[in-house]
């Protein structure tokens, strides 16, 4: 079975075979190899972005929750007036104008995200064949430690 032929993986990369599979790819020449790999850590950074975007939009929604607590403890301390401007002037307010932290995720992930992925993968598959981390498999190579030899 050709590269061409092997089913895909779930990011749309090809399945990962078994432990003959070169990995480095020697028919990917070196500086196309390396522009894959900055290609690929662009897209890992943007992951971690991502994960950081979800984590202010989870943070925002439990900032939010928690704000209904201060309120009804300001309301038993007797401070109506301050739990008022709370509740009217903050509490459900968006992030941004017109926008709740969720549709600050959905509009990077349409706007941003998706491209950015689709664009990867179809890059990699026109110069790698799909294969991922060849970068990272040549550099595994060349920095290898040998396996220890067995005691006779």
């Amino acid at each position: 079975m050709t590269h061409e032929e092997r089913p895909t993986g779930p990011a749309g990369g090809r399945a990962p075979s078994g432990p003959s599979e070169d990995r480095t790819a020697p028919d990917v020449d070196d500086v196309t190899a390396e522009a894959l790999g900055k290609l690929s850590e662009a897209l890992e950074t943007t992951e971690r972005a991502r994960g950081h975007l979800y984590s202010f939009h989870q943070l925002t929604g439990h900032a939010d929750f928690q704000l209904d607590e201060a309120v009804e403890l300001l309301r038993a301390a007797g401070h109506t007036e301050l739990a008022d401007t709370l509740s009217e002037e903050l509490i459900g307010r968006d992030v941004l104008p017109g926008h709740w932290s969720f549709q600050i995720v959905e509009g990077y992930d349409d706007s941003y995200y998706r491209l950015f992925t689709d664009l990867e993968r179809r890059i990699r598959e026109r110069l790698a064949g799909g294969r991922r981390h060849i970068h990272e498999a040549r550099l595994r190579e060349r920095r290898r430690t040998p396996a220890p030899r067995s005691g006779g």
